[in-house]
C-alpha cells in the first residue's frame, strides 16, 4: 500500500475519530516537501555548486533552484547575489514517493538514529528534519562522494497546531521518540 493510499484509507478516518472532524476536507494533509542544501561557507570551493546540484537532483528527482544571498555580509564572506544554497520543492505523487522512501529507507539508515524529536515541529504542524550527511539516501553511493555536507527536509502540512501535525506524522509512520 502506498503512502497516499494509507493516508486516504487509514489516516483520514483515524484523524476524524481523534479530532472529531465532520468532513474529510478538515483533516490535515501534507502540502509540500522542501529539500534545502546550504553551501554558504563552501562557496569558494571549485564546482561545489555542481556537486550539490547533482546530489539534490538524484535525491529528489527534480532540478533544484539556486538561492542567492539577499545582502552582503562581510563576516560570512558573502556578496549580494552570490549563490549560497539550493532548494527543491516536491508536490503530488512524487512527494508521497519521496516521503515513503524517507520513512522506510532513509531514516533507518541514519547513523545513531533513535527517532525524530517532537520538538522538530514548528508550532503549526510543519516538520523539519536535518541531516548532517546526505549518505543515508539510497541514491547516493559512498564511493561517489567528493564532499560531505548537510541538508534539510521541511514537510509543510495544513495542520493548525503541533498536536494535529504530530498525530498526522505518527499515523503516516514517521518514527518519533518519546511517544506519548
Amino acid at each position: 500500500m502506498s503512502l497516499l493510499e494509507k493516508y486516504r484509507k487509514e489516516v483520514v478516518p483515524e484523524m476524524k475519530k481523534i479530532f472529531g472532524y465532520k468532513n474529510y476536507l478538515q483533516t490535515p494533509k501534507i502540502k509540500k516537501v522542501v529539500i534545502n542544501i546550504g553551501i554558504g561557507k563552501n562557496v569558494k570551493e571549485p564546482n561545489i555548486i555542481e556537486i550539490a546540484e547533482n546530489t539534490l537532483t538524484r535525491i529528489s528527482g527534480q532540478k533544484p533552484i539556486k538561492t542567492k544571498a539577499k545582502q552582503s555580509i562581510s563576516s560570512f564572506k558573502t556578496r549580494k547575489g552570490m549563490i549560497i544554497g539550493l532548494a527543491v520543492t516536491i508536490r503530488g505523487k512524487r512527494m508521497y514517493d519521496f516521503l515513503e522512501k524517507l520513512i522506510d529507507i532513509t531514516l533507518p539508515r541514519v547513523r545513531d538514529f533513535r527517532g525524530l524529536s517532537p520538538k522538530s515541529l514548528d508550532g503549526k504542524g510543519n516538520l523539519s528534519i536535518g541531516f548532517k550527511e546526505y549518505i543515508a539516501f539510497p541514491e547516493i553511493k559512498l564511493e561517489e562522494i567528493e564532499r560531505s555536507y548537510g541538508l534539510e527536509v521541511s514537510i509543510a502540512t495544513t495542520a493548525k497546531n503541533n498536536r494535529e501535525g504530530l498525530e498526522l506524522f505518527k499515523l503516516l509512520g514517521f518514527p518519533f521518540k518519546n511517544a506519548d
